[in-house]
């Protein structure tokens, strides 16, 4: 069974829950930006969680159904269409063999999340079936011809769930092992200021613009590890929010490092957008 890619739209990749366990070799994590959504996807048409899907950005997708498939799409709300007509949105739907399955422009967001009954069987990686845009490591970012196996389905689909809202309010970050380079209020300015999401953001981070973060002291720092989260400020000032397909070191300051629990936000963040932080434990 197997799904054919008409057209992958501006970025379609496959993702499951990351490749864990091999940073210390430089192996960054790749995975889903927005787990819960990608989780919800999977527990809509029996997946395990750990099953692959189908990411996509702003574009969307079309594929053709070569066999009969339940599938669902999640995450950033878009139009879904199955030989023309439209599917709900976080519903599981059946596509006929021979079908045709639209994943339209996202609406709002940036990324939706396509499940499949039975989960993107391609082979995996490390221990994982994700696509690594950075190290170019697991599955290559779909292209138009590409077939994807599918597995076998699990269980039935499961249509009483339902997506969970996005928390509102700014992202919680917690003092970097760097923050002592920008002054002892770095902090405070980094989560007083209101910063605005670049256009050139991407699986790897998310490249905010706003005030300048001023450095107090000069030189150059080692290379040294980056973990997922990780808040990096370069020369120029302006920071940079590190996503899944994230280096595994770098050589600028970390003066922040958001939880891992906030971090699906940004998956959905657009450019242009508006973010603003807040130090962990203090009251949104």
């Amino acid at each position: 069974m197997s799904l054919l890619v008409v057209d992958p739209g501006a970025l379609s990749t496959v993702q499951d829950l990351g490749r864990l366990g091999w940073a210390h070799l430089g192996v960054p994590r790749a995975g889903a930006l927005d787990r819960p959504a990608a989780a919800l996807a999977n527990r809509l048409v029996g997946n395990p969680t750990e099953a692959a899907v189908i990411e996509t950005t702003m574009t969307g997708l079309r594929l053709t159904a070569e066999r009969g498939h339940w599938f669902v799409v999640t995450g950033a709300p878009c139009p879904v269409r199955v030989d023309g007509v439209p599917a709900g949105h976080g519903q599981p739907t059946w596509a006929p063999a021979g079908s045709a399955v639209e994943v339209g422009a996202a609406e709002t967001g940036v990324r939706s999340y396509v499940a499949v009954a039975g989960g993107i069987a391609v082979p995996p990686v490390l221990g994982s079936r994700s696509t690594d845009t950075l190290a170019g490591v697991g599955p290559p970012r779909l292209a138009a011809g590409d077939r994807l196996p599918v597995g076998t389905p699990l269980g039935p689909p499961q249509a009483h769930d339902t997506p969970r809202p996005a928390t509102p309010g700014p992202l919680r970050v917690h003092p970097g092992p760097r923050a002592d380079w920008f002054g002892p209020d770095a902090l405070d300015r980094l989560c007083d200021a209101d910063w605005s999401v670049a256009a050139d953001s991407d699986r790897v981070g998310l490249r905010l613009r706003g005030e300048p973060l001023v450095r107090a002291r000069g030189g150059e720092l080692a290379s040294e590890g980056m973990v997922l989260g990780s808040v990096q400020v370069p020369p120029d000032g302006q920071p940079v929010l590190f996503l899944a397909d994230h280096p595994v070191t770098g050589g600028y300051p970390v003066v922040a490092v958001v939880p891992a629990d906030d971090l699906h936000r940004c998956a959905q963040l657009r450019p242009g957008d508006l973010l603003r932080f807040r130090r962990a434990g203090l009251p949104a």
